[in-house]
């Protein structure tokens, strides 16, 4: 059974230094002897001049290195590759046929494939730092997008450091400036093969290694359509079909095919310089920017590709149908390295599901959105279990709108005119303009039955009980979460007759 301890300390032990954790102990117990042997207080000038000690203390010696090559052998080098704004249905593993991703597809092939993988959060800084503290918003303090864990928090690398790794990352792995206060022993803004090569050819070999890489694909903005057909796209349920909508969604389908070749390439360098039997996890921050994915906490937002390969530890080609969350990561890798995982922490290792398809890991996830005190000023908290999903839209009163309705100049907004105009005529695009502006308190939806959740089940009464039990578990996690429910920023109000009209933007920043 793992045991789980708490956090000692902010600082990790050794912090900074490569010697061994074993050796000052070894020391220590050298002087031990001899001071019982003479019966005073001895110095290692006296130790060294005494030949039966000088043996004692290369044979301890030899030991603790010998222990240490194998404590380094026994502990597997990691790779954590993450892409940005990936939803999860539009990759092959996960059932796209429209989408081009070889290598995602064939990682799946070596892997185990997690169906039911959640972030903690939907936008770019409160799920990466969930995923490098393994703790929830609220606790880590990164809660509105470009905001950042406290200093007072520890993150994944000090757990990992004082276990023997060396930890570098590459890319976008923390959002911004916030690679620096998670204590990377090399950080790089630049993610290509040649920068990631030089690196590896550099470093010292007998230290294991977690090495996390950050594509910025397929992040708005998305720049050509490379060879996609837009008439051929398969666009969900909650889209309006407008000629610049499948534009938009072949040009988002060049970018999802980019960040495959960055996985490809990420995966060759792997096996070139850690060996082919490193651990290997891919997976994304949270939905891509389209409307009701990122910034939202429907699945198309928060539930996102997971797949994670380890030769010998994981069977090929399975699948795991377990509830995990991106905090539930940072645990797991510290098990996986042979360390203890804080009982501080929210997250929970799954080490145990990579061996067993059928095994189980939560009944329940919770997620949380608090905007990005600009364009999005719209806090929101979900629970989901495996069949259902109870959302808490916290100011109904507000104009649910982000970067896609109000930043028409980028990518992601570029076609939301085109539904504008056409919700004019049409009351199927009128109803799905609506619906993404206009919100109810809460919203109901049998996951089962209804896996784009459009249709809000919050007023049927066969569902009382069940409402009820959710709302319950969902407000106790948030107290114990001391969720203080922040609004960042002004919002903009539904009684304002502009707050939805594009590009109205006053609130940004």
């Amino acid at each position: 059974m793992l045991r789980r301890v708490e956090y000692r300390s902010r600082q990790p032990t050794g912090y900074g230094r490569k010697s061994h954790p074993n050796l000052g102990g070894s020391f220590a117990m050298i002087l031990t002897l001899a001071s019982q042997s003479y019966g005073k207080r001895v110095t290692w000038l006296t130790v060294i001049s005494n030949q039966r000690f000088l043996v004692a203390l290369l044979a301890l010696l030899l030991a603790v290195a010998l222990d240490s090559h194998s404590r380094a052998e026994n502990k597997p080098n990691i790779v954590v590759f993450l892409t940005d704004d990936l939803g999860l249905l539009d990759s092959e593993p996960y059932g796209a046929t429209d989408v081009r991703t070889p290598n995602m597809k064939q990682l799946a092939e070596v892997g185990m494939t997690f169906t039911h993988a959640f972030v903690a959060s939907p936008s770019c800084a409160p799920s990466r730092a969930a995923l490098l503290t393994g703790l929830m918003p609220a606790r880590n303090g990164a809660e509105a997008n470009h905001s950042f864990k406290r200093d007072d928090v520890p993150s994944l690398t000090e757990n990992l450091r004082a276990l023997g790794y060396e930890l570098a990352a590459f890319g976008k792995v923390a959002h911004g400036k916030d690679a620096v206060r998670h204590r990377f022993d090399k950080i790089s803004p630049k993610h290509d093969q040649a920068t990631i090569r030089e690196y590896l050819k550099s470093r010292d070999v007998t230290q294991p290694l977690c090495l996390f890489v950050g594509t910025h694909d397929p992040h708005v903005p998305w720049p050509t359509m490379d060879g996609y057909d837009p008439t051929q796209a398969l666009l969900p349920p909650t889209f309006i079909d407008t000629p610049l909508t499948r534009e938009f969604r072949a040009k988002y389908y060049a970018d999802v095919t980019r960040a495959d070749r960055d996985l490809g390439e990420v995966r060759e360098l792997a096996a070139e310089f850690l060996g082919e039997d490193s651990l290997f996890i891919f997976s994304s921050d949270h939905g891509a920017q389209w409307p009701f994915g990122k910034w939202n906490l429907y699945d198309s937002g928060i539930r996102v590709p997971l797949i994670v390969s380890w030769p010998g530890r994981v069977g090929l080609g399975s699948q795991s149908q377990a509830m995990v969350q991106w905090i539930d990561v940072l645990p797991t890798l510290i098990e996986a390295a042979g360390g203890d995982v804080p009982v501080t922490i929210d997250g929970r290792s799954f080490l145990s599901n990579f061996q067993s398809e059928n095994g189980q890991h939560r009944d329940v996830v919770f997620t949380t959105h608090s905007g990005d005190g600009a364009m999005n000023v719209y806090p929101i908290r979900s629970i989901r279990t495996r069949d259902w999903k109870l959302i808490w839209n916290l100011h109904p009163e507000f104009a649910y709108t982000t970067h896609i309705d109000k930043a028409l100049a980028k990518d992601g907004g570029r076609y939301w005119i085109s539904w504008y105009e056409a919700a004019k005529n049409s009351p199927s695009a009128r109803a799905i303009v609506d619906r993404y502006h206009r919100r109810p308190q809460f919203e109901l939806y049998d996951l089962q039955n209804d896996p784009f959740e459009t249709v809000n089940l919050i007023e049927s009464p066969e569902h009382v009980e069940r409402i009820r039990e959710l709302k319950g578990r969902l407000e106790s996690w948030m107290a114990k979460q001391d969720d203080q429910r922040t609004v960042f920023a002004e919002p903009r109000l539904l009684s304002d007759p502009e707050s939805t009209l594009p590009g109205k933007n006053s609130n940004a920043n």
